[in-house]
């Protein structure tokens, strides 16, 4: 069996059964080159130093002709720097890769996917990723292999170095962004502009202590990048449980079918974002799953002026 041509990317942390699982699957196309990326144990967490060692020790039986790169944080940097970081360290070798974390469970079909995608807009700066994730629930939105969107859904994906470069961890330009109004070329609707700006003004006050993604949102605007989503749902995210960081219950996001993608693919013949399927997505992802948790903290960002002034 000839081996795959794109590098795969694997985040790992302290779940031993489910890095198990995903890299049982990346075993059944050969890759290449393998990047392992791995964030140390929290000091807190009694037995967490032996739960990751025993986890970091599982993709060292690679079976296939395959240059094997690792890098393996000592301290623990969190969810936030530690998959940033490793991202940008896989950039630091090659010109493209595709991503996956430990709780990602893909199809076989969506790696051709994603290599084929990489090919065909490697150059086209236009595109900035590719997703594995469709979030329409069955709503059919184009008759394509896959419709342009937005939003940069990380739960298995793709993308090249020239997209990468942009990153910016600490969301530097957010002020300028917000201070031009530049949300509203995104959405029409003055409440979803609301809700992004108190979203990205949370990450930003917060140091980045717990988002990468966000910031990677951020930068494809900042870029008007777009991301290539596939007309079916491609990778399954296994990751709600007590052991997760952050979703500790399932929702209707999690558990959803990994599904297979027919193949010739069919390309659209133009490159421009799917309004309906990102209203939709905004509505059902995003307004609707966090909109509590926004609301908390404008309360308590107001609360906090209203002290200063008081005082």
């Amino acid at each position: 069996m000839e081996c795959f041509k794109t590098p795969i990317a694997l985040i790992i942390f302290n779940r031993p059964d489910r890095t198990e699982k995903i890299f049982k699957i990346i075993s059944t196309i050969r890759p290449k080159k393998l990047f392992i990326i791995a964030d140390g144990p929290r000091e807190s967490v009694p037995g967490e130093k032996e739960i990751c060692e025993k986890t970091r020790q599982i993709v060292k039986n690679i079976d296939w002709k395959c240059e094997l790169f690792t890098n393996y944080s000592k301290e623990n940097l969190g969810c936030g720097k530690r998959p940033s970081t490793g991202i940008t360290w896989v950039f630091e070798n090659v010109d493209r890769a595709i991503i996956l974390e430990d709780d990602c469970v893909p199809h076989p079909t969506f790696f051709t996917f994603c290599e084929e995608l990489l090919n065909r807009y490697e150059n086209d700066e236009r595109v900035m990723m590719i997703s594995g994730n469709n979030f329409q629930f069955g709503k059919k939105r184009t008759e394509y292999s896959y419709y342009f969107s937005i939003f940069t859904h990380i739960w298995g994906w793709a993308t090249w170095k020239r997209a990468w470069d942009y990153y910016d961890y600490n969301i530097s330009q957010w002020p300028e962004f917000r201070k031009e109004g530049l949300l509203a070329n995104y959405f029409s609707n003055n409440r979803h502009v609301d809700y992004w700006r108190t979203l990205f003004d949370k990450v930003y006050s917060e140091n980045n202590k717990t988002y990468w993604d966000y910031q990677w949102l951020l930068t494809c605007w900042a870029q008007h990048g777009l991301a290539a989503l596939p007309s079916v749902n491609l990778v399954s995210n296994e990751g709600a449980g007590k052991d997760a960081t952050h979703t500790k219950r399932s929702d209707k996001f999690m558990n959803m079918k990994a599904e297979r993608l027919k193949y010739p693919l069919a390309h659209p013949s133009y490159i421009m974002r799917n309004i309906e399927a990102d209203l939709y997505t905004q509505k059902t992802n995003f307004s609707d799953k966090e909109n509590s948790m926004l609301k908390y903290y404008k309360l308590l960002k107001n609360k906090m002026g209203k002290n200063d002034k008081e005082k």
